[in-house]
């Protein structure tokens, strides 16, 4: 694939904004249509975006995939401890483990908020191993 200069400054200049924007669904996604999954995709278009303006020399250089491969591993774990505290505590997986609020009811939007930021750090983090992995087979 030619890569053209137009193509790298392009990439460079609008990556970290579908980024940011990627950070914005994570974030906001307990109160907006949106969430971890969604986000982590954009994130990892971001990236994606980044790798498909350089050459493929520098593409080992810019993404560190044994970094990525831990961070989806690790949330992968907090995900799954999150769900098994649930059950541990009495109650069912991914059991809302946050205290009542004032009317007694139970708080849930944190926990979720908690767990969007772990689904997105999972998917980001997956999808760009795999695109990268896909980028230097070719």
């Amino acid at each position: 694939m030619n890569r053209t200069g137009i193509l790298q400054v392009v990439s460079r200049k609008l990556a970290p904004f579908v980024v940011l924007f990627g950070f914005y669904l994570v974030s906001y996604g307990h109160l907006t249509p949106g969430g971890g999954f969604q986000g982590g995709v954009v994130i990892a278009a971001g990236v994606i975006l980044l790798l498909l303006g350089q050459p493929p020399e520098r593409l080992e250089g810019l993404v560190n995939v044994r970094l990525f491969g831990l961070v989806e591993t690790v949330s992968l774990l907090l995900f799954l401890g999150a769900g098994i505290i649930g059950i541990i505590l009495g109650g069912a997986f991914l059991q809302v483990l946050l205290p009542t609020g004032s009317a007694g009811r139970i708080t849930d939007a944190g926990f979720i908020f908690i767990l969007n930021v772990v689904i997105g750090m999972k998917v980001g983090a997956g999808i760009t191993v795999i695109c990268y992995r896909l980028f230097m087979e070719s």
